[in-house]
């Protein structure tokens, strides 16, 4: 039996019972005739070349309750695209698919830019996500979004179920639900979780005292997950990081927009598998340029960032002090899972963990360099509600560029 307990400033909605998925699903197929959902699906044409979207198109087959799904397509030439829209017309709900390299949404991100909207030309996940709850929100009839990535090898309809459910359920009072799962195969995963951010938000509590805030960071049992589900009324409000800081970034924007016992997490799988990063850049010179190690740079400065907005002061001294409690951390995190592994016979490589450990450090080292020189940072994406104050037509805009698109 899974546990119930209740820790952290948030609810979490563990996977204690035997209901089964077909009942949640047809429970939700009542509540979709009041409450309509759009499922977002972040993708890069690449992954359509893999078993992972075959499978997730392949179970979505079955699901009945969705208004409609949003697939916003990066990196993909004009025959890539068509070949996207007809893979995505096999699908028994409404698809629209967000060609982000095309020339009609080019356009649209010079409007943003000429509007002074920034960081509208970074490319990457953030700038699709935004992109896509952007147009997601044109839909007046909209009013639950789920968002999952693409590369999930072992998908199952569970997961947009289980996030959907407590945003759309009428007895439940969330706006927010962020999705988490046990990387575990013949090995402990999540390496960024488990040896960075965890040890981390422990590290800035002791150098910068608890506070609320790093208490509710604290309470996410999967923070870097990239599943989550928010309410429309949320969503208009929230700014979008276009860095590796994106679901630290969401979290904290969250957390500024509605409050915490709105705000809940659910297990939406036992397990999860899915591609996984370098843990560095194969260049020796730029080893924290790529991989995993410069997304925990990202995930630092994000938090730097936002820590310093409410008031905390980084001084030269305090990120010294945090740099060497992080470093007792990590080692702390190290021996625990290892006595976790060895508990379950699993496969642990001591040596791999401390690597990992000493390129955080040095991304960390490296976080705390920048964030002083440069306390601002990339900024991230507007809130959609600020856009549309700038472009009040830009709904229709948004709404003739894909229907173009999908022809």
């Amino acid at each position: 039996m899974a546990d119930f307990f209740q820790n952290g400033s948030i609810t979490t909605l563990q996977n204690v019972s035997s209901i089964d998925l077909e009942s949640m699903e047809k429970e939700l197929e009542k509540l979709s005739k009041r409450r309509n959902m759009v499922l977002l699906l972040p993708a890069l044409y690449s992954e359509f070349e893999t078993p992972a979207m075959k499978k997730i198109l392949k179970e979505l087959q079955g699901v009945k309750y969705l208004y409609k799904i949003i697939l916003g397509l990066d990196r993909a030439t004009e025959k890539q695209f068509e070949d996207v829209k007809k893979i995505m017309s096999t699908l028994d709900v409404q698809v629209d698919v967000l060609w982000n390299d095309g020339p009609n949404m080019s356009e649209m991100y010079k409007k943003f830019d000429d509007n002074d909207f920034r960081s509208t030309n970074i490319k990457g996940k953030g700038r699709n996500v935004w992109t896509m709850i952007g147009y997601a929100l044109s839909d007046p009839n909209a009013y639950a979004f789920a968002l999952h990535d693409c590369d999930i090898v072992n998908y199952t309809r569970e997961i947009p179920a289980r996030l959907f459910y407590p945003i759309v359920h009428p007895a439940l009072d969330f706006e927010f639900n962020k999705g988490y799962y046990s990387r575990v195969t013949d090995k402990l995963h999540g390496r960024v979780t488990r040896l960075f951010y965890s040890p981390l938000i422990k590290a800035l509590k002791k150098t910068y005292g608890t506070t609320e805030y790093l208490d509710y960071m604290d309470s996410f049992r999967y923070s870097l997950s990239g599943e989550f589900a928010f309410i429309r009324t949320l969503a208009r409000g929230i700014r979008i990081s276009p860095t590796w800081g994106l679901e630290v970034s969401t979290l904290s924007e969250v957390y500024e927009n509605t409050s915490v016992r709105r705000i809940c997490q659910t297990e939406i799988m036992e397990t999860y598998e899915h591609k996984h990063q370098e843990l560095k850049s194969n260049e020796p010179s730029k080893e924290l340029d790529g991989g995993v190690a410069k997304m925990a740079m990202d995930i630092a400065q994000t938090i730097f960032r936002i820590m310093s907005q409410r008031g905390v002061t980084f001084s030269k001294e305090s990120l010294k002090t945090l740099r060497t409690s992080f470093f007792q951390e990590s080692r702390k995190a190290i021996s625990r899972y290892d006595a976790l592994a060895k508990f379950n016979s699993l496969h642990f490589e001591r040596k791999k963990e401390i690597e990992a450990v000493e390129i955080f450090d040095k991304a960390l080292k490296k976080a705390c360099k920048e964030f002083s020189k440069d306390p601002l940072g990339v900024p991230s994406l507007s809130a959609w509600i600020s856009v549309r104050s700038v472009l009040p037509e830009l709904s229709e805009e948004f709404i003739n560029i894909v229907e173009k698109d999908n022809k």
